[in-house]
């Protein structure tokens, strides 16, 4: 999978008419994504999953997915998570009317530096998802360079 900023967001970082933009996952051979994990008690799934299902409303196909990490002795990737919940934002827009589909990075990040919505700024959504990664020592050249565009739209 590919992390893709392709799906629009009308109910958290945008608004009916003037959507925001947050990333989905998007099959592409050879391709890897960086995230994270949490485990959920049995105790606890009555309270959070409903939760889940509202804020992952507008993403169409919850799956689940093995995680793998590398191997600290030996380097191999190993199963971690064998079955991990998350919701992908689909092309089909029958079933997800809020995808947007890809953008090029100038036209992306001037959506993402105008857009708001309930949840807060757009711009904020992305610059959270940037200091997660640097937190975690991941390199991404595109999505840093989409950061560095809407901080300059900003004028930060």
């Amino acid at each position: 999978y590919k992390r893709v900023w392709h799906q629009g967001s009308t109910d958290h970082r945008g608004v009916p008419g003037r959507p925001g933009r947050t990333v989905t996952l998007a099959e592409v051979e050879g391709a890897r994504v960086w995230g994270r994990c949490f485990e959920i008690s049995e105790d606890a799934v009555p309270d959070v999953y409903p939760y889940l299902l509202e804020r992952e409303k507008q993403y169409d196909l919850e799956t689940d997915l093995t995680c793998y990490a590398p191997c600290l002795e030996t380097g191999e990737e190993r199963v971690v998570v064998p079955r991990a919940k998350t919701w992908i934002a689909t092309p089909d827009r029958q079933k997800n009317p809020n995808y947007l589909g890809p953008l090029p990075l100038d036209q992306l990040s001037q959506q993402i530096a105008t857009s708001r919505g309930p949840s807060g700024p757009n711009s904020e959504y992305l610059f959270m998802l940037c200091e997660a990664m640097r937190e975690y020592g991941l390199e991404d050249d595109e999505l840093f360079e989409l950061e560095r565009q809407v901080q300059a739209r900003l004028g930060q």
